[in-house]
C-alpha cells in the first residue's frame, strides 16, 4: 500500500473548534529572515548617528565656551591688586588695625598710581578720608587737596560731601546712594554698611543725625565687629546722653565702650 503525501499546513486553517491555527515558529538559535536584520541593522545605525550628533553638538558647545572665556579681556594686575588692597585696608581701619591698615593702603596707593592717572589717585586718598570720616575723625582731607585741580567733578563733589559742604548743584555728581540724603529712612535702603556709616557720619557732621541715626550707626558697626567705629559711635551716643541728663542711659553706653576696648589689637 503506497504512502500518501502530508498536506501541508494552511496558516490560514481552522481547528475543529473555529480557532486559527498559529503557524509554526522556528526552532530557537535559527537566524531571523533577511529583512528582519536588516530591519535591526538600520535601526541601529540610526542609533549610533543619533549618539554621533550629540556628541559633535556637546564639542562644538565646549569649543565656543572655551572660545568666549578666552576672548574676555584680561583684567590689568594694578586694577586686580588694587581692588584686594582697597577691601582689606577698609576692614583693617574700621577694626583699629592700624598696623595692617598702613600696608594696605601703601599698597593700594602704590598700585593706583602706577597708571599716572590723578583721578584714580585721588580716589583713593578720598577713601582714606572717608573712613576716618566713619570713625568721626573730621580732620581735613589732606591727602586730596594737591589733587583737587586735577581730579574730575565727580571726585570734587565726593570730597565736598565728606566734608559736609555739598553745594546743591553738586548733588548729582554723586554715588546714587548719597543722593538726597535725609536721614535714618534713607540709611535702612543702604545695603553696603561702609555707605552706611559714611552717610551717617556726614549727617552727624552737619547737624541733621538724630538719635535714630546714631543708634543705626552703631548697630552696624556693632554686627560688623569693627572695632573702632564702634567705640567712635557708641562715644557719640554716650555724649548725647550726658547731654540730654540721660545719666543712666550714658553709664550704660560708657560700660559698652569700655567692653569693646578689651583685648584691644596693638595699633
Amino acid at each position: 500500500m503506497s504512502r500518501r503525501a502530508r498536506p501541508k499546513a494552511n496558516p490560514a486553517a481552522r481547528s475543529a473548534q473555529g480557532r486559527p491555527v498559529s503557524p509554526a515558529r522556528p526552532p530557537e538559535g535559527a537566524r531571523p529572515p533577511r529583512s528582519r536584520r536588516r530591519a535591526e541593522q538600520a535601526a541601529q545605525r540610526t542609533i549610533l548617528g543619533e549618539v554621533a550628533w550629540k556628541r559633535f553638538l556637546l564639542l562644538v558647545g565646549c569649543a565656543a565656551l572655551l572660545a568666549a572665556c578666552g576672548n574676555k579681556p584680561r583684567q590689568p594686575d594694578w586694577l586686580v591688586n588694587a581692588d584686594g588692597a582697597q577691601e582689606r585696608y577698609q576692614r583693617a581701619y574700621l577694626s583699629g588695625r592700624d598696623r595692617v591698615a598702613t600696608a594696605e593702603f601703601t599698597r593700594l596707593r602704590s598700585e593706583v598710581a602706577s597708571t599716572g592717572e590723578p583721578g584714580q589717585v585721588a580716589r583713593v586718598e578720598l577713601t582714606r578720608c572717608a573712613m576716618q570720616v566713619a570713625t568721626l575723625d573730621f580732620q581735613p582731607c589732606a591727602g586730596f587737596e594737591p589733587l583737587r585741580v586735577d581730579a574730575p567733578a565727580t571726585e570734587r563733589a565726593y570730597a565736598d560731601f565728606l566734608a559736609g559742604t555739598l553745594q546743591p548743584a553738586q548733588a548729582e555728581q554723586l554715588a546714587k546712594e548719597y543722593r538726597g540724603l535725609a536721614g535714618g529712612d534713607a540709611l535702612k535702603k543702604m545695603d553696603d554698611p561702609v555707605s552706611r556709616l559714611i552717610a551717617a557720619a556726614v549727617l552727624l557732621r552737619t547737624g541733621r543725625a538724630d538719635p535714630q541715626v546714631l543708634q543705626l550707626a552703631a548697630d552696624t558697626a556693632s554686627e560688623q565687629g569693627w572695632r573702632r567705629a564702634v567705640l567712635a559711635w557708641l562715644g557719640a551716643q554716650a555724649m548725647r546722653a550726658e547731654q540730654a541728663g540721660a545719666t543712666e542711659e550714658a553709664q550704660r553706653l560708657r560700660r559698652r565702650m569700655q567692653l569693646a576696648s578689651e583685648d584691644k589689637p596693638a595699633l
